[in-house]
């Protein structure tokens, strides 16, 4: 894709929207009131209550793309400072938190495509955060590869409840799964808790990631880290397998680097 003059970021936390604006450096970036982003700089603030006056002014900016990439908390809700057209939208988005994140980000982005915004993925405005299959660093061996197997069939289960987008599977042995408090507490887990089973402290474990089936992929795509890296290294994992396609690396070099500087494989694995 090319400039960003006629696109918007909704930035939440993390290091993805940084990625994004030093790929395209005109981006118009904007911030939710109670969700901050950790970029530098001026932004376009805005409340969730006063959505409908945000996305006008996105259309008097000439902002025709919007792309959603960060970590975002829902921000606490003042019913006070709706504005009459964004209380319209209450009881469709209530409706939709209700039935899960995934829920959430489909109706927030058909209320954003109403408004004749395109909505894109962060993969689309920098396609090299998908790395193609293909083994990145390390040797997955003939355990890993089945760990992996049987993590992508967790996931897939996870996902059709809209739970979460990650396992770790250790000699076929579901060690844990990602669920609200996200991966890096899921691998915490897994380092505290893995030697507590006498039949467990040999085992090391595969962490593997995928987006949830049917997820809308413009917005949530699962994304792996430095980060990601050292605390599956912590956890005593052998590696990393994601789907091919399907999840981001951050900082690629950065990423392989920790890996190999750890001993772990990293393994873009076809779906």
């Amino acid at each position: 894709m090319s400039g960003g003059t006629h696109t918007a970021l909704i930035a939440g936390a993390g290091r993805l929207p940084a990625i994004l604006t030093e790929a395209v450096p005109d981006l118009l970036v904007c911030e939710m009131i109670g969700a901050p982003c950790d970029l530098d700089g001026d932004h376009l603030r805005f409340r969730i209550e006063r959505l409908v006056p945000f996305l006008d002014e996105l259309a008097d900016r000439g902002i025709e793309r919007v792309v959603f990439a960060g970590a975002m908390q829902r921000p606490a809700i003042d019913p006070e400072q709706f504005d009459p057209r964004s209380a319209q939208l209450v009881p469709r988005l209530a409706m939709a938190m209700q039935a899960g994140d995934d829920a959430t980000l489909r109706a927030v982005i058909e209320v954003f495509e109403e408004f004749d915004l395109e909505v894109v993925g962060a993969h689309e405005i920098a396609p090299a955060l998908l790395p193609e299959a293909g083994v990145l660093c390390g040797k997955p061996s003939v355990v890993d590869e089945e760990d992996a197997e049987r993590g992508a069939e967790i996931v897939t289960a996870l996902g059709a409840s809209d739970i979460g987008q990650g396992a770790v599977v250790g000699r076929g042995l579901c060690l844990a799964v990602e669920t609200l408090p996200g991966t890096d507490a899921m691998l915490d887990f897994v380092r505290h808790h893995k030697g507590l089973r006498g039949d467990l402290k040999a085992v090391k474990g595969v962490f593997y990631k995928a987006p949830k089936p049917d997820q809308d992929r413009r917005a949530d795509l699962p994304a792996i880290g430095v980060e990601t890296v050292k605390n599956a290294a912590a956890a005593g994992l052998s590696g990393i397998a994601f789907e091919a396609g399907g999840v981001m690396l951050l900082d690629r070099d950065a990423v392989i680097e920790a890996a190999e500087a750890a001993g772990l494989f990293l393994w873009a694995r076809e779906p």
